[in-house]
């Protein structure tokens, strides 16, 4: 018990303890690479910590633990042996014996009590050394001994014969071992038949018609749509993969965070892949299966550009910046700092992604607002509004209004975060009309407050840029149709007079580094809207009824 079952127990534990403790460090990073990656859920990320913790202080328990039972059959050695030593001299001084006889007597007793007094401590060395041994398995400990009893029918077939041949020896009790050789046959035979059972499972499976039936899947799955996926040239792949490879997911991960602050409402998530079939260094940003925008970036190396729009005097690779259209070079790491002192633009491959990816989805963010969005931006509305939603919807606009009303704000990159006002704004015009562009209008002015601060500049004033009384009377002559129904109907060259004079006058302002608003009568600013985002849809164009009173305004020119 005490060399071979406790000491054996114990250097398994030791071992056991030590590599588990060993790998913690690199498991615990595992899971955040997961979680970090969208492979796991927090919950499922806060369960294999969870796990992780039990598995290292279970392990940590038993090295402990095998230090007591190693305790306790030493124990038993040293009670045996003061039990021999006190039984002599006992015998000799109290009962007259001689040393002989005492050492004959007293060691005999005491070797029956020994082995009563050792047969708990047997038990519980056993028991340890199985719990211990059968680290790894799932499972209970008796589980797992007879599953692997089972799994291997012909060593329980020759133990069941040995034990019968033994049975049969002279002198040794034949009963219990016939017994016993029985049982473990009989359970030799139900191994043997359990596993042919499982053999003629396996050959069935493995039939060309069952196999193929197996591997058939759902047409049904050929219909699913990734709403936004990024694809990677394979020279890409060490964006999401290897030494810091998290830095792409992890931006993703931030930018629909800071979408959702910013526009009102969580984007679905971005599922990344890789492409064989683009260049290397390439991507591909796709919109309900739809290419919207591609790129080619540097994995290493870092974009370098100059805000004035001047060369950049450093050597490289030169290149256009993908979301913008704007010149750039790729520099090595090693120029950074020099780049930096001469005032110019530097970010990395993964901040290029991600800022493509950032304006894509804000261009397209009308057509990733569908009707399963509106309703649980509806249904995630705090408690206090769901009055206000249950009073406005349906019996003033449908969900599939309030989404086109949504659509329309979005398409202007106007945040509907502030989901009580639009409803409040809703119901003020749906009194009126029914007309859903007419009711988006309603609703920009009851955001006149957000607007304003949007466009505002880093001094907090709006600067603007007003449409001349002419081109007003213009606009409001070119609308034909009555009532709601009105449609722009404006002579080609005439529009072409229009949109030189808007191109003309922003280019004026972009040259003295401002970006002013356009601002219109409210009856003409949705035509005026539709003209300019044909050509310069960065530009925001807001009504009159949109300048809170409170906002500061400065009038740059006019059109």
């Amino acid at each position: 018990n005490f060399v071979v079952i406790t000491k054996g127990s114990g250097r398994i534990a030791e071992v056991a303890a030590r590599f588990t403790l060993d790998a913690m460090p690199g498991k615990q990073m595992a899971i955040d690479s997961d979680l970090s990656a969208g492979l796991l859920t927090e919950e499922e990320a806060k369960d294999r910590r969870k796990k992780l913790e039990q598995e290292s202080t279970f392990y940590g328990a038993m090295d402990g633990a095998a230090k007591f039972v190693r305790g306790d059959a030493i124990a038993g050695l040293l009670i045996v042996f003061v039990n021999v030593i006190g039984g002599v001299i006992i015998g000799t001084v109290n009962q007259g014996m001689s040393l002989a006889d005492a050492a004959t007597n007293y060691t005999v007793l005491t070797i029956g009590d020994g082995l009563v007094s050792q047969i708990p401590a047997l038990i519980v060395s056993v028991s340890a050394g199985l719990l211990v041994s059968k680290a790894g398995i799932e499972g209970s400990a008796d589980q797992a001994l007879f599953t692997q009893f089972a799994r291997y029918p012909r060593a329980m077939a020759m133990s069941s014969a040995l034990i019968i041949i033994m049975g049969l020896m002279p002198v040794i009790p034949t009963a219990p071992f016939l017994t016993l050789g029985a049982v473990t046959g009989f359970m030799a035979w139900m191994s043997f038949q359990r596993v042919a059972r499982e053999e003629e499972k396996k050959v069935a499976a493995a039939k060309p018609g069952a196999k193929a039936a197996i591997a058939e899947e759902p047409i049904s799955k050929a219909l699913a749509m990734d709403t936004i996926r990024l694809e990677l040239g394979y020279g890409l792949l060490p964006l999401v993969q290897g030494e810091g490879g998290n830095k792409l997911t992890d931006q993703i991960k931030g930018l629909r965070r800071q979408l959702a602050e910013d526009m009102g409402y969580v984007l679905p998530a971005v599922r990344i892949q890789d492409n064989l079939q683009l260049p290397a260094s390439t991507y591909v940003v796709r919109i309900k299966e739809i290419e919207s925008g591609r790129g080619d970036v540097r994995p290493g190396m870092l974009m370098c550009m100059d805000p004035s729009g001047g060369s950049i005097g450093l050597p490289g690779e030169n290149t256009t910046e993908p979301t913008f259209g704007l010149p750039a070079m790729w520099i090595d790491e090693q120029y950074r700092e020099e780049a930096h002192f001469k005032g110019y633009t530097v970010v990395d491959a993964p901040t290029v992604v991600t800022t493509h990816i950032t304006e894509i989805i804000k261009d397209n963010m009308p057509d990733l607002l569908n009707y399963a969005e509106t309703q649980k931006l509806l249904d995630e509305m705090p408690k206090e509004y769901q009055k206000l939603v249950s009073d406005v919807i349906p019996s003033q606009i449908s969900i599939g209004g309030l989404q086109r009303v949504l659509q329309n704000l979005l398409s202007e990159r106007v945040s509907v975060r502030d989901m009580p006002a639009i409803l409040e704004g809703i119901a003020e015009a749906a009194a009126y009309t029914k007309n859903l562009a007419h009711i988006t209008e309603h609703v920009r002015s009851r955001l006149a407050r957000q607007l304003c601060d949007a466009n505002a500049n880093a001094n907090n004033i709006l600067p603007l840029v007003t449409l001349s009384p002419e081109w007003e009377q213009s606009f409001i002559e070119a609308l034909v149709g009555d009532g709601e129904n009105k449609q722009l109907a404006m002579p080609p060259t005439r529009l072409q007079d229009f949109i030189s004079a808007v191109r003309n006058k922003y280019d004026k302002m972009s040259a003295q580094g401002e970006i002013p608003v356009l601002l219109t009568s409210p009856g003409i600013r949705p035509y005026v809207r539709s003209v300019i985002e044909r050509f310069r849809p960065q530009t925001v164009v807001m009504s009159q009824n949109e300048i809170h009173p409170k906002a500061r305004i400065k009038t740059l020119g006019q059109v």
